[in-house]
């Protein structure tokens, strides 16, 4: 093993670790558990409305999670999902849920919009560019793995 690559790595995770405690605070303190903010996200960075398969790719958590955080977003009257075309379903953001949302997940947009004020283009592009990267050959790496998995 590559000693400065492990040690790099711990640092990413760290990293990592770190947005994703910065978001989960935010959460809290905007009323909403870390599910219902990816919910509301998805639907208000997409317009408000959006196909069921898109707030899964959005939102990043299990299928099972996005649809228990839909029961419950329901149940409040905050969104309210329609049949699309097959199968498919689109959900939408109620009145209620647009001024939930945009008393909530739109502070989070700006806050994340407002983080990179002190950045230039080259930058953002770079960091953009670098994380793809990551993501693309660390996906390579766990479908190895998956695949070993099932031999």
């Amino acid at each position: 093993m590559n000693q400065n690559h492990f040690d790099k790595l711990q640092q990413i995770n760290l990293l990592t670790s770190e947005i994703d405690g910065l978001y989960h605070r935010l959460s809290l303190k905007l009323g909403l558990n870390d599910s219902e903010s990816r919910v509301l996200y998805a639907l208000y960075t997409n317009g408000n409305s959006c196909l069921l398969n898109k707030i899964y790719t959005d939102a990043g958590i299990s299928k099972q999670t996005v649809n228990s955080s839909l029961r419950k977003l329901e149940k409040e009257k905050m969104v309210h999902l329609e049949p699309y075309h097959g199968k498919a379903k689109k959900v939408f953001l109620t009145e209620q849920g647009i001024e939930k949302a945009n008393q909530t997940v739109s502070k989070i947009v700006k806050a994340e919009i407002d983080a990179f004020a002190n950045w230039d283009e080259e930058e953002i592009e770079v960091y953009i560019k670098f994380t793809k990267k990551y993501v693309e050959t660390f996906g390579i790496e766990v479908k190895k793995i998956e695949q070993e998995l099932m031999e």
